[in-house]
């Protein structure tokens, strides 16, 4: 089992955008109950199918496999809660931690937040320029929660 120990934030303005391309993902959830998380994503040309635990703290059980791109858009599209969440996906490399720098598009375009996988949860980082508002906490952010409660619905 992998843990995933993550912080993330909100981003106050676009200067990270000079920073990295983006990359389309589109992604939906087969379960998205308290505790347990499955997720069905396809990024570019890869899939990804992605179980999470209950999170305790930032920290929680993760567990990914690859899948063929296409049982992935059969999964999206056939067994998947819609709508899917869409989002550009960029990664930057600011002090030695990759930061991935997700914006949001459909029901939850205007949202763009930036997440840190760290070491442990006690584990100093610098912060960006462009970082606003941690919302590690802010089960609202949660990519589970955005399909059911869209940002354009905040």
């Amino acid at each position: 089992m992998g843990i995933e120990i993550e912080r993330k934030f909100l981003v106050t303005n676009t200067d990270w955008k000079q920073q990295g391309q983006g990359v389309h993902l589109c992604q939906g959830y087969i379960c998205s109950d308290s505790g347990r998380i499955v997720r069905v994503r396809v990024k570019g040309e890869q899939a990804m199918l992605t179980i999470k635990g209950k999170t305790e703290g930032i920290s929680r059980g993760e567990w990914e496999y690859p899948i063929p791109v296409q049982e992935a858009r059969e999964l999206l599209s056939g067994l998947c809660a819609q709508p899917l969440i869409e989002k550009y996906r960029y990664r930057i490399l600011y002090q030695g931690l990759t930061w991935e720098v997700d914006e949001f598009l459909g029901d939850n375009a205007g949202l763009i937040v930036a997440e840190v996988e760290l070491e442990s949860e006690s584990q100093a980082f610098s912060r960006p320029a462009w970082l606003g508002e941690e919302v590690s906490h802010d089960h609202r952010y949660a990519n589970a929660n955005l399909l059911k409660h869209p940002f354009c619905q905040w």
